[in-house]
């Protein structure tokens, strides 16, 4: 009757361990999809694109990006980056991850910028 629930875990949704893992046999693209104030804040020193997933920007950028290339997301707390990603696959994009917040991301090892 609850089958619905037994594995409710999104594919597109990966750990800080497998986003490690998955970075060094293939570096892809880092996209910050929080604001440009949140970014100017602190990033991760591997982002390669920062796109405001809340003004448009990301949106936009995504018709310019390349569907056959890896892209990891991350945002504060992982909500608008999973948003990205889903985005992104329904626009036909293969290898989309979204890697969570930033805070964690930094708490188990990545470095900030």
């Amino acid at each position: 009757m609850f089958d619905i629930f037994k594995n409710n875990t999104n594919p597109l949704d990966i750990s800080s361990e497998d986003f490690k893992k998955k970075h060094a046999q293939n570096s892809g693209v880092v996209i910050d999809v929080r604001t440009l104030g949140e970014h100017q804040e602190g990033h991760l020193a591997i982002t390669d694109k920062q796109f405001d997933i809340t003004n448009g920007d990301f949106q936009n950028a995504i018709s310019e990006l390349d569907k056959k290339e890896t892209y990891y997301l991350y945002c504060r707390s992982g909500n608008r980056s999973g948003q990205a990603a889903r985005m992104m696959k329904q626009e036909g994009f293969e290898n989309v991850f979204n890697v969570g917040g930033f805070d964690q991301l930094v708490r188990d090892g990545f470095e900030p910028k």
